[in-house]
């Protein structure tokens, strides 16, 4: 008698599959590390190839292997489909979605967005995690999560993405440094001048470089900032110059409590994209078009005068 072929299977597939590694796997779904490989190796049986290349380098796919994983990821995604139509069948929206943001934007727009979010649907749940953009990108289409509030572009075919957005970047001076009683400083200004930046995790760290390759700036890469915080402080101690957001800025730098002087750039026209991304098979296309329209009247209504609407 044939092997039969379980859901369970799959999903412990898929979660070895992303883990790369039979303790992580099994901590991820939380069983014990013998039990899955047992699964995987009924998996195995039922489909009568082998997936798993067992070794010292950890749980590496075979070539069927990958084959399978596709449309294992297929089967997973119209499963939690499914579940969600079902669920908005019976009582409208609710459950729970699991939502990235990049730490660069998540503070400052979040708050606003979460307190509209439960008014309108009291019953949906939303778990929040910040991390750069290249581990949420990651995290999205390994399914840990549903969708992410980032930079754009996020490039990827497995993707749907929505501009929301326009942020304008700001230029960030040290009060003591030689620019900073300029009200309008201008390209040929920043010629040969040091910039700081994020680190290479960051979408923003390439919108950077590229702009230094472009005014003649020195892209400082001994100094990289691990947060928007450090990256301020850093331009504060005259290390460099740098280009923050302009919600970050509302925020934390604003010009009377500071600790940095605070300029425009290119009259407002240096801009990083805002949007929402989500896997095309996603089973929480609706919630997510609720949660952009929200969004979307959070910037109207509180930092019209700080980004533009895209969407």
């Amino acid at each position: 008698m044939a092997t039969e072929l379980t859901f369970r299977q799959l999903v412990y597939f898929v979660a070895l599959a992303d883990a790369r590694h039979y303790r992580r796997a099994a901590e991820r779904v939380g069983i014990s590390q013998p039990s899955l490989s047992q699964q995987i190796l009924g998996l195995e049986a039922a489909l009568g190839v082998t997936l798993i290349e067992r070794g010292q380098r950890g749980a590496v796919l075979t070539p069927q292997g990958r084959i399978i994983l596709e449309q294992a990821r297929r089967v997973l995604d119209e499963t939690e489909r499914l579940k969600a139509l079902a669920q908005d069948a019976h009582d409208g929206v609710s459950g729970t979605i699991r939502l990235g943001s990049t730490p660069t934007l998540g503070p400052y727009l979040l708050p606003h967005v979460m307190r509209r979010l439960h008014e309108a649907y009291p019953d949906l749940k939303v778990v929040i995690r910040d991390a750069p953009p290249a581990a949420l990108q990651e995290d999205l289409l390994s399914g840990q999560q549903d969708l992410i509030l980032t930079q754009l572009p996020v490039r990827s075919k497995d993707t749907e993405t929505m501009r929301l957005f326009r942020e304008p970047l700001k230029l960030a001076l040290a009060r003591d440094h030689p620019l900073a009683q300029r009200e309008v400083i201008c390209d040929a200004d920043l010629a040969g001048v040091d910039v700081l930046s994020l680190s290479d995790a960051y979408r923003l760290h390439a919108q950077v470089a590229g702009l230094c390759e472009e005014l003649g700036a020195t892209l400082r890469r001994d100094y990289e900032g691990t947060s928007l915080d450090a990256l301020r402080q850093m331009t504060a101690l005259n290390m460099g110059v740098s280009f923050l957001p302009a919600l970050y800025v509302r925020s934390e730098a604003s010009q009377e409590a500071g600790d940095v002087i605070i300029r425009p750039f290119r009259a407002g026209r240096l801009t990083r994209s805002v949007g929402l991304a989500w896997r095309r098979r996603s089973a929480h296309v609706r919630m997510i078009r609720h949660m952009a329209t929200i969004i979307c009247e959070v910037v109207r209504t509180t930092f019209s005068d700080h980004v533009k609407l895209e969407a």
